[in-house]
């Protein structure tokens, strides 16, 4: 089933919703649609296009930020599915500085790593075992919640209200 991307009064990303309910608050007045994607949807006196991105008319005020938890899945969605050390098919989560030496249970200091290197490195630091991080680990950008929603993959349409998460 397609989804459509909600945006608040101001352009901000709120959430992500089936197609029918962008239909039913476009239909109620309570969003505009924005962009348009190729489905079509019928009814006995209407064709309606199935919108990827509605506007609410009204703000809605969110009282809080939101936060990707540091999961599993959020870690291979940010290092995308990549190992960190030799660029190959991660499946395995590395603490870069060891826990065992002190290191952290953050977005900082965990990466996506293949089986391989993951026992090579063991519990020892990217110095002693001769590894380099392909990109400094962190926490996900402000709009990380959409990609870990979607696995990744956005609609080709929202990438202008997402700012800088890449396609």
């Amino acid at each position: 089933m397609s989804r459509s991307l909600v945006l608040n009064a101001t352009y901000e990303p709120l959430s992500i919703v089936p197609a029918r309910r962008a239909l039913v608050l476009v239909l109620r007045e309570k969003a505009i649609p924005i962009e348009n994607g190729d489905a079509t949807w019928h009814s006995e006196m209407l064709a309606l296009s199935v919108p990827t991105v509605i506007r609410l008319r009204n703000y809605v005020k969110v009282p809080y930020g939101r936060r990707v938890a540091l999961n599993r899945r959020a870690v291979f969605v940010r290092d995308n599915f990549t190992c960190q050390y030799c660029a190959g098919p991660a499946e395995n989560l590395d603490h870069v500085v060891p826990r065992s030496r002190g290191g952290q249970h953050t977005w900082e200091n965990v990466v996506a790593c293949c089986k391989r290197c993951n026992v090579r490195k063991s519990d020892r630091s990217l110095e002693e075992a001769g590894y380099q991080l392909k990109k400094r680990p962190g926490p996900p950008n402000r709009y990380g919640w959409v990609l870990l929603a979607l696995g990744a993959h956005p609609h080709p349409t929202w990438q202008p209200y997402l700012e800088a998460v890449p396609a």
